[in-house]
């Protein structure tokens, strides 16, 4: 198996309890135990092939959301560390998000905005303001994560249908399933009905997050091969979810994984979902 010299990450979150506020926190027990620092993450990664990386916001309390934001910039700092950009918390509910994008569009280090849709109403972002701020990243480079639920994939469309020439990728295969087999079907139709959607990158990550004690690759084939079979080799992107996928199995694990359900593809094809698309997308050199 021919392995690409370039993995770039594109979904690294990192924390940092002494420095950053997260509400969360507390309902994660696995996660709360320790800090999960940049230098836990490269023992794992550096020596499997990820040469880059970019730090995904990590739902900070509000008042830290900026603070992250340099806090990872700092980081970013040392080249021994392979962080390129970040991913910043964002409320496009909010009037104040367009003085946001317009300092993001001052900051190479800022290449796009999340807000986490499945832990606030659904009705969020389906609203005037949500939808006209989502719009004002059209034309900038700037990218919108979407992170949802399966049965959340119908809200995603019509957002991304509002935002029409928005960048917009979707986290962790929409929220495919590696244990819920029952779910299976549902999840395809929707996927398949969202990636017809011709400005949606997918996100291949967060399906180590779902896996069953005792997971075999088996599990993970469906939910991997539909992800790239419904947006194509040119649209998508590997992330890691580290350290979130780690509560269920390592890093070393899923790049492995991921290395072997792919094998049956081209050099090319394989080359794009491991970095070319996200060097594309997200610009990085």
């Amino acid at each position: 198996m021919s392995v690409p010299t370039r993995l770039i990450d594109t979904h690294l979150h990192l924390i940092y309890r002494d420095s950053l506020a997260y509400a969360w926190l507390g309902d994660e027990p696995k996660l709360a135990a320790r800090d999960w620092t940049y230098e836990l993450y490269a023992a794992e990664a550096h020596p499997l092939g990820v040469t880059d990386c970019l730090h995904m916001e990590v739902d900070v309390i509000e008042a830290d959301v900026s603070r992250e934001t340099e806090f990872v910039r700092a980081l970013a700092r040392d080249p021994a560390r392979h962080i390129r950009a970040a991913i910043a918390n964002a409320r496009p509910e909010d009037e104040g998000f367009a003085a946001q994008v317009d300092r993001a569009l001052a900051d190479p280090f800022v290449r796009g905005f999340r807000r986490i849709l499945h832990v606030v109403p659904d009705d969020l972002s389906k609203t005037r303001t949500f939808r006209e701020n989502i719009g004002r990243l059209a034309g900038t480079g700037l990218t919108f994560d979407v992170c949802v639920r399966w049965d959340q994939l119908g809200i995603a469309a019509e957002l991304v249908d509002a935002c029409p020439d928005v960048d917009f990728v979707l986290d962790h295969c929409g929220g495919g399933s590696a244990s819920r087999t029952d779910l299976f079907a549902p999840w395809k139709v929707a996927l398949l009905e969202l990636a017809r959607r011709p400005n949606v990158v997918a996100k291949v990550s967060g399906v180590m997050g779902t896996v069953r004690d005792g997971w075999t690759l088996s599990d993970l084939k469906p939910v991997v091969e539909t992800t790239i079979q419904a947006f194509g080799w040119d649209r998508v992107v590997w992330g890691s979810d580290w350290p979130w996928s780690a509560q269920r199995a390592s890093l070393s694990d899923w790049i492995k994984a991921t290395h072997h359900l792919v094998e049956g593809a081209s050099e090319a094809e394989r080359e794009k979902l491991f970095h070319r698309n996200a060097s594309r997308v997200y610009g990085i050199a």
